[in-house]
């Protein structure tokens, strides 16, 4: 399966709080605050700009997913609305309580949302077995802490990020000041009409640099 992440990220490349029910939401014990509050006030910065045609992509995107993999906190998010029947019938709904989710975690230990495996241990060894497990997408919706050590170890097929004509000014971003290098291929790009662009890339390993003599 190919690894995508998906995620919804502002013009200065923050990725906190950008729906306001993450607020308050209860961190993995023990986790980094930095997916925590810390302090930021400003949730809820994507829904007033969403607009029918992203959330088309986004219903689409689900639907096309073969299994899921999220961070703790993201699980929970979702197991606690989509898991507990929010909006039945919604498409996005269907797509996560009937096929596979995945959660890297250290503390889970009983999860009550049916078709959910915890991975621990070697977490990188097991990402990279369903990954080379034949199917269409190993999806990562939020996560913001698990997408970068995903791309820090090089798991991460494509990347699809839902950037919002928004400056938050404060927030944890998806890519941090100090990380790893990737190459990106852009494979798709559109615009919807209350200005979000939405790019696909596909990852191609470290980037070339220039070289030159001094």
């Amino acid at each position: 399966m190919k690894l995508t992440t998906v995620t919804n990220v502002s013009l200065d490349g923050v990725t906190q709080g950008h729906r306001r029910i993450d607020a308050g939401t209860r961190r993995e014990t023990g986790a980094r605050d930095e997916e925590g509050s810390g302090g930021f006030q400003r949730f809820g910065w994507a829904p007033p700009l969403l607009d029918d045609e992203a959330s088309t992509f986004i219903s689409q995107t689900f639907q096309r997913a073969d299994a899921f993999l999220f961070g703790r906190r993201t699980y929970e998010i979702f197991a606690g609305s989509w898991g507990a029947g929010m909006d039945p019938g919604n498409p996005v709904g269907e797509a996560l309580n009937s096929r596979p989710k995945y959660v890297a975690s250290t503390s889970l230990t009983n999860p009550r949302w049916a078709n959910t495996t915890v991975l621990f241990g070697d977490v990188a060894a097991a990402i990279g077995e369903l990954r080379a497990e034949p199917g269409g997408e190993l999806q990562v919706w939020g996560s913001g802490t698990l997408i970068r050590w995903l791309l820090h170890h090089r798991l991460v097929d494509e990347i699809v990020l839902l950037i919002y004509p928004v400056v938050v000014g404060q927030g944890t971003r998806l890519f941090p000041a100090t990380g790893p290098d990737t190459g990106l291929e852009l494979v798709d790009l559109r615009s919807t009409p209350h200005g979000l662009t939405i790019q696909t890339y596909r990852t191609t390993g470290r980037p070339q640099y220039e070289t030159g003599t001094a």
